[in-house]
Formats: C-alpha cells, structure tokens, sequence
C-alpha cells in the first residue's frame, strides 16, 4: 500500500548576526513522529509564499495537510489591531499555510489541524481570534501551560474537554469527556462559517472544530501529538487522518 504524503509548514527561524545562524526554517520533531508512526511520510514545506509555482508544485504532490502549532497568526489577517499581548507572528508561514488551507479544500484533501492550527483554519475560513485568553476574558481558566524548568512536560492535563458525541472527533475519541494539555494564549473567538464546533473547555473555550462540508477537516487546541502514546483515542486520531489521506 502507498504511505500518504502529509505536507507541514515550516515556521522562521530568524538569523543571528554576524552569520552565526543563517535564516531557517524548522518544525518540531514530535510532529514528524506522529505522523510516521501511523505510516505517514511527513514533508516539511519551506515558506516560499511569493513563488507559487514552486508552492504549487509542492502541494499537488501532496495527500493531505497537517496544521501545526506554533508562533501567533498575525491579527490582520483577520481585521483587527494587534492586541499588546500578541505574540511573535510569522508572516511568510500564516500565507503559506491560508495557500496550503485553500488547496486542501478546494480538492478535499484531508487535514488535521492543532494549536496554532486550529486558529488559522479558523481565520482561513472567516473566522476572528482572541488575541489573547487571559486578557480578553476574563472568566477563562488557565490555558497557557507553556513548559518551564519547572515543568518541562509537554504532555501536563491541564483541564477536561466535553467532546459532542456525533461528530468525527467524538466517533473517534470514544469519550464524551477527556483531559488534554493546553500551550495556548490565543483561541476561536468568532466561529468561521462552514466549520462546526464539536468539544469545549469548561470555561466554554472551542477546543475542536470540523468542516461541514469536507470529508475529512479536524482541529483541535491541544497537541494531540504529544499524547499519542499514553491515550488510545489521540493515537486514533492520527491513524484515522492517515486512513483519510
């Protein structure tokens, strides 16, 4: 059987002076393995957003799409000043990953999305963000577990999820509701059109959305990737994308 092609974008690792470190792009490992170990062949996909004949090129080669997370979409993207607690963002990787979102659906290629994922999905669609939780509401538990010396663990359950029961993400987690980890400032704040909201945070958070009209679009605000080994149904998760793909 033919293993599925998965295109990631990269993200911008910024030069040191003095030629130290030249430009980069890079993506996290953890990505890459969780991909390969449900049979998919992972490409990283340098940001070339300005040569969309090398772009498209790229994508036609592609099965499906895996979104992941990441510095911060920049907020113009979706109409609105930057707030004070926006984060670093990567203008070359948000239109490289819109170009990517933009072929995926208009050939129905698969696509899973997390974190960072979900947000430019979300704004790929029409939707807007809170720029930042914490800041922008109030009541919001804590969702930023970012890893410290303290606590290096990716994979920490911050909080439970409500999962809605007929949905692709309910069918394929198994359980209504399920603790995950939680690295995010940023969140749906207006749900796009055409994507539907199927799991909550209990502060009442988005925490996964699907396409209505795609065979196969989910995205989720955790890192499923980082509990693949521990939880059946996160593994469940990447091996249904890869059966779509």
């Amino acid at each position: 059987m033919r293993r599925p092609v998965v295109g990631i974008a990269t993200q911008t690792l910024p030069g040191k002076p003095g030629g130290e470190l030249p430009n980069c792009w890079i993506m996290g490992q953890r990505y890459v393995e969780a991909l390969r170990a449900v049979g998919g062949i992972p490409w990283l996909i340098p940001l070339l957003p300005h040569d969309p004949d090398t772009m498209a090129g790229i994508f036609d080669r592609l099965d499906a799409v895996f979104l992941t997370g990441g510095v911060d979409v920049d907020p113009s993207r979706y109409g609105e000043d930057r707030h004070p607690k926006c984060g670093t963002t990567d203008p070359d990787r948000d239109a490289v990953e819109l170009m990517l979102l933009d072929h995926a659906m208009s050939t129905d290629k698969p696509v899973l999305a997390v974190c960072r994922g979900i947000q430019i999905l979300n704004v790929a669609r029409g939707g807007t963000l809170y720029q930042d939780v914490a800041a922008m509401v109030p009541a919001a538990l804590k969702h930023d577990y970012f890893p410290t010396p303290d606590r290096p663990s990716r994979s920490f359950l911050a909080h439970e999820i409500t999962v809605t029961a007929d949905s692709q993400l309910g069918e394929i987690l198994g359980e209504p509701v399920t603790p995950v980890n939680s690295m995010h400032h940023q969140a749906i704040k207006d749900l796009a059109p055409g994507l539907r909201a199927t799991a909550f945070a209990p502060d009442g958070i988005i925490e996964a959305v699907e396409s209505t009209d795609h065979k196969f679009l989910v995205a989720v605000q955790w890192h499923p990737e980082e509990l693949s080994d521990s939880q059946p149904g996160m593994k469940r998760l990447f091996q249904q994308f890869a059966a779509a793909a």
